[in-house]
């Protein structure tokens, strides 16, 4: 019977380990753009790319649609959540909530290591935004979204950094859909300035700075409710 619980046990653990990687996979195409909200990802698609069996690519989808980063539909399958207006100005509502407190954890515990990291993060980050082309631009997106995560690993508060990383990801689907410029969804500049603030001791300057960064990325989003027309009047010139 300890034998069977035990091997039950490390299958349980095999499969939670492989639907972990799936998601966190899935989690980084979603954060770099490569897929689209709406996207469809069935169990059998998903178990063919990773080669792992549909139980398994279930178990990764449903993990994600916890996160709200996939919409399961009942007799249609799963696809990569597509936020509305409302979900969209809560995401970042959460983040002016969650951020500055980020910040601050992290500024207790920042080593002059840490803060190289962040610079280097920030040279990348430049680098990316000097080239042109589809795999410069969901790189320069990465890199943008690494310098939030980064400060929550710095923080030390591995809860917040898995919060940290679904609100990045559900950020990207955000700007994917509503976005109107092609700059860098989270300014470059102002990365700097909070670095900066954080070396400087400044921290109530540093929690301000990042407030203005958040509601600089918002301010780029159209979120106005459209009314939805009828066949006939979209086409109605």
């Amino acid at each position: 019977m300890k034998s069977a619980a035990k091997a039950q046990q490390a299958e349980d653990s095999t499969t939670d380990t492989g639907a972990q990687q799936i998601r966190d996979a899935i989690r980084e195409a979603i954060v770099e753009r490569r897929l689209s909200p709406g996207t469809k990802l069935s169990e059998s698609d998903v178990g063919n790319l990773f080669n792992v069996s549909r139980t398994l690519a279930r178990a990764a989808l449903q993990a994600l649609s916890y996160e709200g980063l996939v919409s399961v539909e009942k007799n249609r399958g799963a696809f990569v959540a597509y936020p509305s207006p409302e979900e969209a100005r809560q995401i970042f509502s959460a983040r002016r909530l969650v951020e500055p407190g980020i910040l601050r954890e992290a500024a207790a515990r920042i080593t002059p290591d840490d803060i190289t990291h962040l610079r280097q993060l920030l040279l990348e980050e430049g680098r990316l935004m000097s080239e042109r082309g589809q795999t410069a631009r969901r790189a320069e997106i990465k890199a943008s979204g690494d310098f939030h995560l980064t400060l929550a690993m710095i923080s030390g508060n591995s809860i917040m950094q898995r919060f940290m990383e679904e609100l990045v990801a559900r950020s990207s689907l955000v700007i994917a859909l509503y976005g109107q410029s092609t700059a860098s969804s989270c300014g470059h500049s102002e990365h700097g300035d909070i670095i900066s603030a954080i070396e400087a001791d400044e921290l109530d300057r540093a929690c301000q700075l990042m407030l203005h960064h958040i509601a600089h990325i918002e301010a780029d989003l159209d979120l106005r409710e459209r009314k939805s027309l009828g066949l006939k009047e979209a086409f109605e010139l």
